[in-house]
């Protein structure tokens, strides 16, 4: 109860703000309504037109949720209109970037911590990359991989990984340091070769700051394939839906998406979690 308190606490908050933001940024329009008819609004009549409107400035969470149950519930899983086919489609570029920005990260990290060169060189690159807006360089991703004729799944996940690379590199690097010189000359006085060194404390070590990055990763990599849908004028995926929401200004769509995109990453980062606890305590670690 000490957890659910404080987090129903928020959650009923942010409603609250929500239902009278959408009465402050709705009002104008019931306003423009009532002059052109001549109808006077009372405050009651004002807010349930504020909380109704079909395409309002912010949509009501009532009338986000009940979209979400439209395009869920009630639509078919193989249609278009479905939000969870839609998710489908996002999902695949999310984990195929997922785990080659994992891969790649393990990878550098290994590479970093092992070379040198690599750590004077490779990781001021890693960090550099990162400065670059993902919105100026998705468009240039798919248009170069289109040319060389690679479209579909892979453009949006080779943009995934390059969200979630990063927090990978940076992790493991953290974690294969992890040891302390104690525990490195004891390996040395068992006379143990810097392959056993890995595998045997290194490895173990970086666990816990392997899988705090997976968890960032994963939803950075969400995130790519979501903006990877935007330069390529796709008609499916969460992106696509955010953008047709745009050019027609269904706002409810559009909420109804982002809050779709939020709970999938949630789900992704949780079953991450639930991963985490059983590695850990399987490897006896509080």
């Amino acid at each position: 109860m000490r957890s659910v308190i404080p987090v129903l606490t928020v959650v009923l908050s942010i409603f609250l703000i929500w239902y009278v933001a959408a009465i402050w940024l709705n009002a104008p329009w019931a306003y423009d309504k009532a002059t052109r008819s001549g109808a006077e609004l009372t405050t009651q009549t004002l807010i349930a037109d504020t909380w109704s409107q079909e395409k309002p400035k912010l949509p009501a969470p009532h009338q986000v949720g009940a979209e979400i149950w439209k395009t869920t519930a009630q639509k078919k899983i193989t249609s278009k209109r479905s939000l969870i086919y839609h998710s489908w489609i996002t999902l695949s570029a999310t984990l195929l970037g997922f785990a080659l920005g994992t891969g790649l990260g393990i990878a550098l990290a290994v590479g970093i911590v092992y070379n040198r060169t690599m750590d004077m060189s490779v990781m001021p690159w890693v960090i550099a990359s990162q400065t670059i807006p993902i919105l100026a360089i998705a468009p240039m991703i798919i248009v170069v991989l289109n040319a060389v004729g690679i479209s579909g799944l892979l453009p949006k996940a080779m943009i995934s990984m390059y969200l979630s690379f990063f927090p990978v590199v940076v992790g493991m690097v953290k974690g294969l340091r992890s040891p302390d010189a104690m525990q490195l000359d004891q390996m040395r006085t068992w006379n143990a070769s810097p392959h056993q060194t890995f595998w045997r404390l290194r490895l173990p070590s970086s666990m816990p700051y392997l899988f705090t990055s997976l968890k960032i990763g994963m939803a950075a990599s969400l995130v790519g394939a979501i903006v990877g849908e935007l330069p390529t004028g796709a008609v499916a995926g969460l992106g696509a839906r955010l953008l047709a929401g745009s050019y027609y200004g269904q706002t409810i769509q559009i909420w109804s998406a982002l809050i779709m995109a939020a709970a999938l990453a949630a789900t992704l980062v949780g079953i991450i979690g639930v991963v985490q606890r059983l590695t850990l305590k399987r490897m006896g670690m509080a």
